[in-house]
């Protein structure tokens, strides 16, 4: 296994929250890591939230292994993590994975610009618990023999796809932020937005999702 040398003990330690986060909402969650230089960018897609994740990492030395200066790889998120010494600052990087479908749809490298009209990051979080406590109490008033698990989706289709004000991001996007534990008290949060993506980016994490009706074919995102 080739060897990333993160570059501190908190470094490893927030690197393993993430991957731990991910695999909370799916056990076989796959990650696409790409390195270059002393910075190390991981994606994941947690379904229940059908965003895009990263979560940037400070690599202690710019990653190589032999001739190879760039890492690209998709690999296995519970393989990862096991193989993370926060003490040591390390992560042993596990055989390739064949990727599922959103790892080869990336947000853009370059051509983000901020976007105007989110709300202060109390309102935001505001919002998301407004979200869970309506989707709790319309469970909950719904006759035992109509909470289906199509009714429960239905309902939080209809919930999680409102749009922050007029940004046109997506509830879910906050709700995502707040579960990957990037959405925090202290933290400030910009949208800001690149051809048919949306990207929520605070110091923890960005969440990314695709714009309703845009094809494929964009560059993949870059570490740099």
């Amino acid at each position: 296994m080739t060897a990333l040398h993160l570059a501190d003990e908190g470094e490893a330690a927030d690197f393993a929250a993430f991957l731990s986060r991910l695999l909370h909402y799916d056990r076989g969650a796959a990650v696409r890591l790409q390195a270059a230089g002393t910075a190390l960018a991981v994606f994941g897609r947690p379904p229940s939230f059908e965003v895009l994740a990263i979560r940037t990492a400070r690599l202690a030395k710019p990653y190589e292994d032999g001739l190879d200066v760039t890492l690209d790889v998709t690999v296995s998120a519970g393989e990862l993590l096991e193989t993370v010494d926060e003490t040591a600052a390390t992560a042993q990087v596990p055989a390739a994975v064949t990727g599922p479908p959103w790892a080869g749809v990336l947000p853009p490298r370059g051509g983000w610009r901020p976007e105007t009209g989110l709300p202060a990051p109390d309102a935001l979080r505001a919002t998301v618990g407004a979200a869970v406590g309506e989707f709790r109490r319309r469970s909950e008033e719904l006759a035992p023999e109509n909470r289906t698990r199509a009714e429960l989706d239905r309902i939080g289709r209809e919930i999680w796809s409102r749009t922050v004000a007029a940004t046109g991001l997506p509830v879910r996007a906050l709700h995502a932020a707040q579960s990957l534990g990037f959405l925090r008290a202290e933290a400030p949060v910009t949208l800001f937005s690149s051809g048919a993506w949306l990207r929520l980016r605070t110091p923890y994490g960005s969440v990314a999702v695709r714009r309703a009706g845009a094809g494929l074919g964009m560059p993949a995102f870059s570490v740099r």
